[in-house]
């Protein structure tokens, strides 16, 4: 059975594009907003950050949720301009500048008194400072930066270089699509990202490289073994012999992490939903653009050296 993966690149590449497209100009409306292309966490920028549960919530007596246009409120008579969040089970999640105890407690105290009474012992603060959130993001973005030269290298070393290079654009593009949809997810629904996040797209990094390698791998030896059948056809076979494989992959570890974003603590939620969001960009990267873009190079460096010749 053909696939005609080559038949219709384009639209694969419009797609892309489109999607891409999508997640910069949510970045642009993040950064314009959060100076960032997606809304930082503490981790990065420093702060403090409450989480608190209300008592009925733990005895499953509450009737209403906790009202965030009245949080909004509180926060403001305090002097604070913080990001408010209410997540399972009436837990309030309340990101803000560096407050001292004193602060704290005072915010806690009205929060009690006009919102509801909230249990002490579930209490969680987490503070880092501005110059530590900044460590943070740049060894981050450092880490992104040295995965990427090894892949150039390693796979110049074990293929071509335009073999490098198409997998390098292919892993630009599950990356740019995980962190755009978090972007718009930032805009929508105020979901912060953290150092988890940076750790997420190491893995995607890992994960979609280690795909396209195998349809790469496919690639080469069906050249090796029929060096007479054009690269058009040579692609269409060596997709066709990895699809089982990279559909089986991507479903057997795309199962286990929608269940820890179903049914996981708060904590690791959303670095399950990066790695299920990069992992299916990885997977449609890897058979819809890393070996589609191969074969339209390759056509048109073949076509100018037989024009030159």
């Amino acid at each position: 059975m053909k696939l005609h993966i080559l038949k219709w690149e384009r639209l694969w590449w419009s797609i892309s594009a489109l999607l891409i497209f999508a997640g910069i100009i949510a970045m642009v409306i993040s950064y314009s907003t959060f100076n960032s292309p997606v809304r930082p966490g503490i981790d990065f920028i420093g702060g403090t950050r409450l989480q608190l549960q209300l008592v009925c919530a733990a005895e499953e007596t509450c009737y209403k949720s906790i009202d965030t246009g009245k949080v909004r409120e509180i926060l403001v008579q305090q002097g604070l301009n913080g990001s408010i969040q209410v997540l399972e089970n009436n837990i309030l999640s309340i990101r803000s500048k560096n407050l001292d105890v004193d602060q704290r407690t005072h915010l806690q105290q009205v929060l009690n008194k006009k919102i509801g009474q909230f249990n002490p012992e579930t209490i969680q603060i987490d503070t880092v400072g501005p110059t530590v959130g900044q460590e943070l993001f740049k060894s981050g973005i450092l880490a992104l930066l040295v995965a990427f030269f090894g892949i150039i290298i390693y796979l110049t070393v074990r293929f071509q270089f335009d073999y490098a290079f198409f997998a390098i654009i292919a892993l630009f593009h599950d990356v740019f699509i995980t962190v755009g949809v978090f972007a718009v997810l930032g805009l929508i629904t105020e979901i912060e990202v953290d150092s988890l996040s940076l750790v997420a797209l190491l893995t995607i990094i890992g994960f979609s490289v280690n795909d396209t390698v195998v349809i790469y791998d496919r690639i080469r030896d069906n050249i090796d073994k029929k060096p007479g059948i054009s690269i058009n056809e040579i692609v269409e076979t060596s997709v066709k012999q990895s699809l089982a494989r990279s559909i089986n992959t991507s479903v057997t570890t795309i199962l286990p992490l929608l269940t820890i974003f179903l049914f996981g603590g708060e904590t690791l939620k959303y670095f399950s939903l990066a790695l299920i969001i990069g992992f299916l960009a990885g997977a449609y990267s890897s058979i819809f653009i890393a070996s589609t873009l191969l074969a339209w190079w390759r056509n048109r460096t073949f076509s100018s050296s037989s024009v030159e010749s």
